[in-house]
């Protein structure tokens, strides 16, 4: 069966591909707004672990919607739900039989509930899975540790192709960078550079 991952580059979803290539005929789809070339760094690294690669595109009213509500909030989670659900939209009607993502048990963003996903599957004829969803953070961890390479440090210094990146450039073109400071909490981000 065919499985579309979307995919960050990040450990995340890196692991979820590990988990589900002895099940599936994975690709590794990146979503992306046009706005920066920042999905190149997630075609890298699925190059580098070894999985097929697409570029998924987004509505860019979708990406202003998302920074729209995170300006209101005055925090990034509810406009980073918004991408993902768009995001989950775009994929299932992309071909796959199946559809995944790398949210683990404790993620406060983004999320999948039971009836989102049920939705998805009855409007789209697709599956959905989260191989992660039974994870907390310690575990992904020890697997990432045990399995895979990878490069963490801050959001605004790691080569990642996540929603948030498009989304604070946005910011930082219309409102200045101090604005991304403002409204992104300080935490670190990952990328996969091989497997162990």
């Amino acid at each position: 069966m065919e499985l579309g991952l979307l995919y960050s580059g990040g450990k995340d979803s890196t692991l979820a591909a590990l988990l589900l290539e002895d099940f599936y005929d994975v690709t590794l789809v990146t979503a992306q707004f046009g706005i920066s070339e920042d999905w190149k760094h997630a075609r890298s690294s699925a190059e580098t672990i070894g999985f097929p690669f697409e570029r998924l595109d987004l509505d860019p009213d979708v990406a202003h919607d998302a920074v729209d509500r995170i300006r209101a909030d005055g925090f990034p989670r509810n406009g980073i739900q918004l991408v993902h659900q768009h995001a989950l939209e775009r994929a299932a009607r992309d071909g796959f039989d199946v559809i995944a993502d790398g949210t683990r048990r404790d993620d406060r963003v983004p999320t999948v509930s039971r009836a989102q996903a049920q939705s998805l599957e009855d409007r789209h004829d697709v599956e959905y899975v989260a191989p992660l969803s039974g994870f907390g953070r310690t575990a992904v961890d020890r697997l990432v540790e045990a399995h895979l390479e990878v490069v963490a440090g801050p959001s605004e210094e790691i080569e990642r192709a996540d929603y948030e990146a498009e989304l604070r450039e946005i910011i930082a073109a219309e409102d200045g960078p101090d604005a991304v400071a403002e409204l992104f909490p300080d935490h670190d981000q990952t990328y996969v550079t091989g497997r162990r």
